[in-house]
């Protein structure tokens, strides 16, 4: 009898703790709205959003560490870049779906948001398309530190990709910043993707009746001894074309630096200069015959016949 009566005790002091409990946890804390639009805000829906943003962090954290396990330390520090971009993200879709799941009307907070998000699309298009240009770059490497590229006509060497811009660093030393969406929507020159081995080229014009093996035989002279050229693959001369005033070769040859490329170009043509003038081999302007008839001009006859 005594143990019914201590056994029913308990149950009613536990359906007690119970209630207490429900009712704590369904206690309305903010109440604004009616009917469709009704938003209540209880105890229950907040401790849910902070254990569903513990949840969501360790999954994310998980996720970034499995998919970053096989990366090299500095593409792990920009994939850092984009885990934060989704994880702020995720967490946004995290809050607004415990809240529906918690009995919350979030209808009025998504019909704001989605007008919010609306005028911000708008406002931020470019943005958007810098971040996932910089998200794409980052995950197939398209584009590397240390390429050298052209953007718009200027050529500089990446030195830092980030989330939304990446710097490059042109030939004078000065910094351009290009937005990542660049890389996505335009046909970017890479010089050094595939290799940093690139072929250039001198042109220049002789007079006609020059000795073209001799001109040949001076152009990869002044190749070979050039600092920042190549040995493998060999420098060769190609002989472009009979031009107008002068016939036209091509000395072409191999550099592993192409951000040197303008100071070994101009060496080589001194050198040409120099090899050319030693051997009389004249390098000729161009030039026209200009025949002038005036149809006012009368001609003496007699100076005619004679």
């Amino acid at each position: 009898m005594k143990e019914n009566v201590t056994k029913k005790i308990k149950e009613v002091v536990e359906e007690n703790i119970w209630a207490n409990i429900k009712g704590f946890l369904q206690y309305d804390i903010i109440h604004f709205g009616e009917g469709e639009n009704l938003v209540k805000i209880t105890p229950w829906s907040i401790i849910a959003v902070i254990l569903a943003f513990v949840v969501s962090s360790y999954l994310l954290k998980w996720i970034r560490v499995f998919f970053t396990r096989k990366m090299d330390t500095q593409d792990k520090s920009k994939f850092k870049s984009v885990f934060k971009f989704i994880k702020y993200t995720t967490y946004i879709v995290v809050v607004f779906m415990v809240l529906s799941f918690s009995g919350i009307n979030v209808t009025p907070f998504l019909a704001a948001s989605a007008a919010l998000l609306i005028g911000l699309g708008l406002a931020l298009q470019e943005l958007f398309q810098d971040v996932i240009g910089g998200i794409f770059i980052i995950i197939d490497k398209s584009l590397l530190v240390g390429d050298i590229v052209e953007v718009d006509g200027k050529v500089g060497r990446v030195i830092d990709i980030k989330l939304r811009t990446t710097r490059a660093i042109t030939m004078d030393d000065k910094i351009i910043i290009i937005p990542n969406h660049k890389f996505i929507t335009q046909t970017i020159y890479n010089y050094t993707q595939n290799h940093r081995t690139t072929r250039e080229f001198v042109s220049v014009g002789v007079a006609y009746g020059s000795d073209t093996r001799l001109v040949e035989a001076l152009l990869l002279k002044s190749v070979d001894e050039q600092k920042g050229v190549l040995k493998s693959p060999k420098p060769f001369v190609l002989f472009q074309d009979f031009g107008d005033s002068a016939l036209i070769f091509q000395v072409l040859f191999f550099i592993s630096d192409s951000f040197a490329e303008p100071r070994i170009k101009s060496e080589i043509r001194f050198r040409i200069d120099g090899l050319f003038r030693e051997n009389n081999i004249s390098i000729p302007f161009p030039q026209r015959d200009v025949h002038i008839f005036n149809p006012n001009l009368k001609v003496n006859k007699n100076d005619s016949d004679n």
